[in-house]
């Protein structure tokens, strides 16, 4: 039995591939070593794991996670899944690679990732060989999640959001400024509290303008300050995969149209493709 992991900053998508090939998906909370510890994502994996799991039967790990950038970081991780997966070969990558080999399989061209964070890289068909860091959700991470919901909860504690959107914003969630203000700079998972806001983004019914063009200034960040900075960018179409991608679609279209880019692929998810990546290469002996 081999597993494959997608690993975000708020969600991680497994798939179990049993030796006779059959797939089994399930979901549990995303690990990214900046936020959490080896022994917070070992209780966690206890915790939600699937019962019926057969832990000790696994043999290969293939986990791809958001703020793997390094061996250290990588460790927090691995030392945790060896504590559960105790007979199995890890395997510790990078989501972004993961994002590359679902989009492009052993294709070169560009890939990239708008979920909670941002990511995105030149890819050769095997490896990510070119890569500008996205700085994480403090300094950087433009066009994600995370962004979007850092511009939306400034404007509503600026007083800069629509009357209408700040009351159906204030029906939704009912925080105050401190609340917001305690989530952001005390309590835990800054990056995922601001993010889950991206969703409100696209669900608010009140001005659609408002949150269209919030999102779109994002976007309009994401491509100055990281991807137009790709030599000969304009020559590869633009691959992403996550959430803001997907539910933002179109606005995404436009402003990589207004960047010279064609819109190629586009998933919410690389796990479906991610899987028949290594099923491929497991048949090609690799």
């Amino acid at each position: 039995m081999i597993l494959i992991a997608d690993g975000g900053s708020t969600k991680t998508n497994w798939c179990l591939i049993d030796e006779n090939n059959n797939k089994t998906l399930f979901n549990t909370e995303g690990y990214n070593p900046y936020f959490s510890d080896t022994t917070y994502i070992y209780n966690s994996l206890k915790k939600n794991l699937p019962k019926d799991l057969p832990v000790e039967e696994v043999k290969e790990v293939n986990y791809y996670g958001a703020g793997v950038h390094n061996d250290e970081k990588a460790k927090v991780i691995s030392d945790a899944f060896e504590k559960i997966f105790v007979n199995a070969k890890i395997d510790i990558g990078h989501d972004l690679l993961a994002a590359a080999r679902a989009l492009l399989g052993n294709n070169k061209g560009f890939a990239a990732i708008l979920g909670t964070g941002t990511n995105t890289c030149i890819y050769d068909g095997n490896d990510i060989v070119e890569h500008i860091d996205s700085l994480a959700y403090i300094l950087g991470d433009e066009g994600s999640g995370c962004h979007i919901g850092k511009k939306l909860l400034g404007d509503y504690i600026r007083g800069y959001m629509p009357e209408e959107v700040r009351k159906e914003f204030w029906n939704t969630f009912q925080l105050t400024e401190e609340d917001i203000l305690d989530n952001v700079y005390v309590k835990p998972l800054p990056n995922r509290f601001c993010a889950s806001f991206s969703k409100f983004v696209y669900d608010v019914q009140s001005n659609k303008v408002y949150t269209r063009n919030l999102v779109k200034s994002s976007f309009e960040e994401f491509f100055k300050n990281l991807v137009s900075r790709y030599p000969n960018y304009k020559s590869y179409s633009f691959n992403c995969i996550g959430s803001v991608a997907y539910n933002f679609k179109d606005i995404l279209e436009e402003v990589a149209g207004e960047y010279g880019m064609n819109l190629g692929k586009i998933v919410r998810s690389p796990i479906d493709d991610l899987v028949n990546f290594h099923q491929q290469r497991f048949l090609n002996g690799k």
